[in-house]
């Protein structure tokens, strides 16, 4: 199967569709239905024709898959102590990533488009179980920075820290949220 930027394609073992953005190596980079940039490996994700009209049903889906995964079992990976380190998501904050109707909007009504998104994308992190998720807030007033550090502390499952300051500088912070915690 060969792979392309501009693939539409589903995660095996997930419930995750988007769309390859960037192919390096071997890690496939997909931008997800929900806005999301995720890496994979090519033995990790499928092609499919697009999220809206798949161009076969999920029975057929479920039958390559099968029949993938039965063809050669995958052995046990090996996840380098680095690639544990790397975030599996990154949110930006910085309120022209989120709207471009900011013009009209005042200080107050930006930080609260901006704290919404926040808890709408880690909710979302912590629903798909996804581990670490880094938000970009700017260095600024440490206005955001603040609200933000309220809001996960609001949240038993998770710890946050500064991001890595080499990649980030001072502007970022980075969320790990534990995976076993009983809701």
């Amino acid at each position: 199967m060969h792979l392309k930027i501009g693939d539409h394609v589903s995660v095996l073992d997930e419930d995750i569709n988007g769309v390859i953005i960037q192919i390096f190596g071997n890690t496939i980079t997909i931008e997800t239905e929900d806005g999301f940039d995720m890496e994979f490996l090519p033995s990790e994700i499928i092609k499919t024709q697009s999220f809206s009209s798949q161009m076969f049903s999920n029975t057929d889906a479920n039958a390559v898959i099968n029949e993938k995964e039965q063809s050669h079992k995958p052995k046990s990976v090996r996840v380098k102590p680095k690639a544990r380190t790397l975030p599996a998501m990154e949110v930006d904050l910085h309120i022209h990533q989120i709207t471009t109707q900011n013009k009209h909007m005042n200080n107050f009504d930006m930080l609260n488009l901006q704290l919404d998104t926040a808890r709408h994308k880690l909710e979302f992190a912590i629903k798909k179980r996804i581990q670490k998720v880094v938000f970009i807030h700017g260095v600024g007033e440490g206005v955001l920075k603040t609200e933000l550090e309220y809001l996960f502390s609001r949240y038993d499952n998770v710890k946050y820290y500064a991001a890595d300051y080499q990649k980030y500088g001072t502007g970022a912070t980075e969320v790990y949220i534990f995976q076993n915690v009983k809701s």
